[in-house]
């Protein structure tokens, strides 16, 4: 998974004709801390999307842009179109992850 560190590398994924899961999160975090225990499998068992991590405080104006206003989230572009939104400030399970994706795999 590639961390992102600038609104132009954000915006560059968001464009990609293959699905982009922008994974939100902060060092800070203990539900993102916990995320990072299980995102590899996820990563590995869903060649289709490209993974990018990103951390919600370095990127503060485009969180808010984009409404993320809880962490750990995600947001999935495909051709600078969402396709797909998990925002929310609870912590999520690998089963709740691996469910969204595959809602994303029929947009």
């Amino acid at each position: 998974m590639k961390q992102l560190h600038t609104p132009t590398e954000v915006k560059n994924a968001m464009q990609q004709n293959k699905p982009a899961v922008l994974a939100w999160s902060a060092a800070w975090c203990p539900d993102c801390v916990y995320l990072k225990t299980f995102i590899d499998k996820i990563v590995a068992d869903n060649p289709e999307f490209d993974f990018y991590m990103l951390d919600r405080d370095e990127l503060l104006d485009l969180a808010i842009e984009q409404e993320i206003l809880g962490i750990p989230s995600f947001t999935v572009f495909k051709d600078s179109r969402e396709i797909g939104r998990y925002v929310s400030k609870d912590r999520k399970t690998p089963e709740q992850i691996q469910a969204f994706l595959n809602t994303c795999k029929e947009a």
